[in-house]
Order: C-alpha cells, then structure tokens, then sequence
C-alpha cells in the first residue's frame, strides 16, 4: 500500500511532467478511482473510458493540488467522482430515442419463470416451516432485514454466540432441505 506522502510525492512529480511518476500513480490509484467510477456509471466500458479521461484530468490539473491539505487519495477520487457524475448527466440529458427502446430488453419475467419462481416460492417457505419459529424469525430478519448478531441477540434474549449458532444451524437445516 502506498502511503499518503509517497503519493503526494507522485503527484507533485507528475505537476512537473515527470511520466514515469505518473505511471506509478495510475498503478496505486486506478483501482480505487474504478471502483468509484463503476459505482456511479454501472458499466465496465464506460468507466474504463471515464477513467482515461479522469487520468487525463489528473495530468493536467496535478499543480492544482496542494500536499498538506486534503488527503491525495480524496482530491483523486473528487476528481473522480465529479467525472462520473458529469457523464452520468450528460448521457440522461441525451436520453433516448425510439430506436434505442427498441434494443431495450423487457425484464418482466415470462410465463415458464413465473412458474420456476412460484415453485421455488413454495419450496423455502416449506423449508423455512422446519424451523422452530423464533430461528424462522431470526433467519428473515438477518439476511433478509439486515438486523446485525448483536440486534438479535438483544431482541430473542440470548447470548450473542447462541444467536450465532442458531443462524448457522438454521442456514445449514435450510441448505439440506433445499438440497432435497
């Protein structure tokens, strides 16, 4: 990992044209601005381009950052940010003619999945009627309500291990059932 001073280094030797300190700073940062971007633009293409464009950005606005101030890592990444939200605007503002709803694909699920999704419907919730009812319970509320070990150990009166091990005992009675 690369601290906050080394690179605040590279970002100091890039304001001065330095490529190869430019170099190191794509290859310890590129991963963090992806994530961010892909986050923002939701496909792999254009977040590849938008970071292309950010590291552009980068080069030629490097003698803007100050060392000392914000952390290097957050200036890259509101740079970052900024980019994609830029490019998230722009491609709403164009929207989207006739022939672009055409090559839209209808999601509504068809006949034969509604089917699959009823029986397997049907199969979980026969499995989840093996339980005792305070695991049920438990189990829907930790992976289905995000309740966290500790909530529910307060809210069924149990020690936090025995919480754990009731949702591991549950998940492990649901997997066979299914399995079945």
């Amino acid at each position: 990992m690369t601290t906050r001073q080394e690179i605040e280094i590279l970002i100091d030797k890039v304001a001065a044209g330095d490529r190869e300190a430019f170099g190191l700073l794509y290859s310890h940062t590129s991963a963090k601005l992806f994530g961010t971007v892909l986050r923002i633009l939701r496909t792999e293409a254009e977040t590849e381009e938008a970071v292309q464009e950010i590291y552009v950005k980068v080069w030629r606005n490097a003698g803007r950052y100050r060392a000392g101030g914000t952390s290097p890592m957050t200036w890259l990444i509101t740079i970052a940010r900024n980019h994609a939200i830029d490019r998230l605007r722009a491609r709403r503002a164009a929207g989207g003619g006739l022939d672009e709803a055409e090559a839209v694909a209808d999601e509504t699920p068809g006949p034969e999945a509604l089917a699959m999704a009823s029986s397997d419907r049907t199969r979980i919730v026969d499995c989840f009627g093996r339980l005792p009812l305070d695991r049920a319970e438990a189990v829907r509320r930790a992976y289905l309500e995000g309740d966290t070990y500790a909530d529910l150990a307060s809210r069924f009166e149990v020690p936090l291990n025995t919480m754990r091990t009731w949702l591991r005992r549950s998940l492990l009675t649901l997997r066979e059932c299914l399995s079945e």
